[in-house]
């Protein structure tokens, strides 16, 4: 298995239509994934995430951690977990700054980061429900979608129907699981002390 720096083409291509979001995330470094046959098999992108609000809930500046944004990937890799492996090798190499990684398993689409599992990622645990989005013209939209559909009105129920779709509803997620991975070992007993038990497959039932 390959990886490399990935195009925007390449970007936009997996994200759309290897990933259940169909979004393209914002992305600082991004890696191409080849398996051992050359097949490209997607990417796997590396972003600020919500930037220095989430930094700030790590205590760090701005750039210290990265939010593992998007793996999309059309099933041709040999083995996921071991694409996410090499690719925070190369992210660690890269982005020399960066202390911690984070990500999250979407609850409801009843994941409980098997990946993460497999790479040794801490799981510090589960959000509390918060507003996922819209369901416009009978599709679910996430907030950043609607948010940029409605430019500089503020995002609410009422404007979303005023401006989109007078019969729009909102939707709320259940939640997501949380886990890091830990660049800077200094910290990384911290984060050990309030890990909690990986999440068995029954309890995303």
């Amino acid at each position: 298995m390959k990886l490399q720096i990935a195009s925007s083409k390449a970007i936009s291509y997996a994200c759309r239509n290897f990933h259940y979001a169909q979004r393209v995330p914002v992305a600082r470094l991004s890696y191409s994934v080849f398996n051992n046959k050359g097949e490209w098999c997607g990417v796997i992108c590396y972003g600020s995430g919500a930037g220095n609000a989430v930094a700030k809930h790590f205590e760090m500046a701005q750039g210290q951690c990265l939010e593992l944004v998007r793996v999309a990937l059309n099933g041709k890799q040999e083995q996921t977990s071991k694409a996410v492996a090499i690719s925070l090798k190369l992210l660690k190499k890269q982005a020399p700054t960066v202390r911690l990684v984070y990500s999250y398993a979407d609850v409801d689409q009843d994941h409980i980061g098997i990946i993460y599992q497999a790479t040794n990622w801490i799981y510090l645990g589960q959000s509390e429900p918060y507003r996922g989005g819209y369901i416009i013209k009978g599709k679910q939209k996430h907030v950043v979608s609607v948010k940029a559909m409605i430019k500089r009105k503020t995002l609410n129920l009422e404007n979303v129907r005023k401006y989109i779709d007078p019969n729009a509803t909102e939707f709320w997620s259940k939640g997501k699981r949380k886990y890091v991975q830990i660049f800077d070992k200094s910290i990384e007993q911290k984060y050990i002390d309030i890990s909690k038990p990986y999440p068995k497959a029954r309890e995303a039932k």
